[in-house]
């Protein structure tokens, strides 16, 4: 059996600590032993705690996208059952076991006043989002301007599910979308 790629054990360690005890919690020591790696050849695939974080959001960046862009893409069906199937997804995500929000809203609260690569990942990551919903509305045929709406329900409903613990902000989302996206598509004809 092959081994796992050293960079990816270190990347998977630090996702579940940075993710799971927030960054400032968890030192290099930690990532070290979560991932079975030296000290050393943590360094030496990340130089600073700040690479290793930077490199932790860009990669939960694209998988966290590409996970939702998969599941809307599967859903099938008209486009605007496909822009609300995203509800359904993040319905599914703040029942995983250990969901504690947005990762990127997390680290920026964090570490965003003090390391502006933090920023910056999520910054991208919210627009990416967000960018993600505008081609959602855009093929419903509902103005623009919903697109900005549809993306304050979500991260809206991402923070309730963490702070509350419940999943249902996204059930709860969806509805609030589904009338939302009637009222703009009306208000269109």
């Amino acid at each position: 059996m092959e081994q796992e790629d050293p960079r990816t054990r270190i990347l998977d360690a630090a996702e579940e600590l940075f993710y799971g005890q927030g960054v400032q919690a968890v030192g290099m020591d930690a990532v070290r032993a979560a991932s079975g790696m030296t000290l050393r050849r943590v360094y030496q695939h990340f130089p600073s705690k700040n690479d290793l974080v930077e490199a932790y959001l860009q990669r939960r960046d694209g998988r966290w996208r590409a996970s939702l862009a998969v599941h809307v893409a599967r859903t099938g069906g008209t486009p605007r059952e496909q822009l609300l199937s995203v509800f359904d997804w993040l319905g599914r995500w703040f029942a995983e076991p250990g969901f504690r929000g947005c990762a990127f809203v997390n680290s920026f609260g964090e570490l965003g006043a003090t390391t502006p690569a933090v920023a910056a990942a999520a910054r991208h990551h919210k627009e990416e989002f967000a960018g993600y919903l505008a081609g959602l509305v855009e093929a419903v045929g509902a103005p623009p301007e919903t697109a900005v709406h549809l993306t304050l329900l979500a991260e809206g409903a991402i923070t309730a599910a963490a702070i509350h613990g419940d999943p249902g902000a996204a059930a709860d989302a969806k509805e609030a979308a589904r009338l939302l996206l009637d009222a703009a598509l009306a208000a269109r004809t």
